[in-house]
């Protein structure tokens, strides 16, 4: 444990800042997986709609710096990728 102030401060602002994390990484789980949902269902349009919220997610959760800008886009595109399956 720490014994300057600084420092339990620091400690502080850190378990903030990862419990916040945590949630925006669940989110970005729970969107892909409705994602995933709608296109086992084969519903284009509930597909459509699911992703642009699941795309919106993600690059909201990258812009705080929660995950990576690239890994933002690599997860966008395998989203992309499933939709055009059920597309084509």
């Amino acid at each position: 444990m720490a014994n300057i102030k600084s420092a339990k401060k620091r400690i502080g602002v850190i378990e903030k800042k990862t419990a916040l994390n945590r949630v925006r990484r669940s989110q970005i789980k729970t969107a892909i997986k409705r994602f995933d949902e709608a296109v086992a269902a084969g519903n284009k349009e509930d597909a459509m709609e699911k992703f642009q919220s699941a795309q919106k997610k993600i690059y909201q959760v990258a812009s705080k710096g929660t995950i990576h800008k690239n890994a933002a886009s690599r997860k966008v595109s395998k989203l992309a990728s499933k939709l055009n399956t059920i597309n084509a």
